[in-house]
This record gives C-alpha cells, sequence and structure tokens, in this order.
C-alpha cells in the first residue's frame, strides 16, 4: 500500500533536517534528496515495526502548510 505523507526540508549548518508532521518523524542528510530518502526509510521501518495501537494516535490526518505575510520591525 502506497501512503501520500508530507516532507519539510530545511538547511540546519552544514546539512539537512526532514520533518513528517504527520507522526512527527525526523531525519537528516547532507543534501536534500539523502535527507528525503532518509525520512523515507525512516517512514517505512515506523510503520513496519509500529502496531495500529502505536500509529493511530500518532497520526495526524489534516496537515497545511501555509506561507504567511507579518509585518517585522
Amino acid at each position: 500500500m502506497n501512503k501520500q505523507m508530507t516532507a519539510i526540508i530545511e538547511r540546519e549548518g552544514n546539512g539537512y533536517v526532514s520533518f513528517c508532521p504527520e507522526l512527527d518523524i525526523a531525519s537528516q542528510g547532507d543534501t536534500v534528496q539523502e535527507a528525503r530518502e532518509n525520512l523515507r526509510e525512516a517512514l517505512e521501518l515506523f510503520f513496519e515495526t509500529a502496531s495500529a495501537e502505536e500509529i493511530q494516535p500518532r497520526l495526524h490526518d489534516e496537515i497545511y502548510i501555509t506561507r504567511l505575510e507579518i509585518v517585522v520591525g
């Protein structure tokens, strides 16, 4: 079964951190692609090893990613 998940990736120091807000799982890598693939691996491992009772309370079904314009200064 395939499932679509969200990956938020940002630069941190000399590398990148990847984060899946649906499950609160994070990973990292030296490049954007590596951080993305490491997150994919972490998510797949989580689904392989976690019980349904562990997955359900962690899984956030509605995630909204948006940009805000704010006044600074």
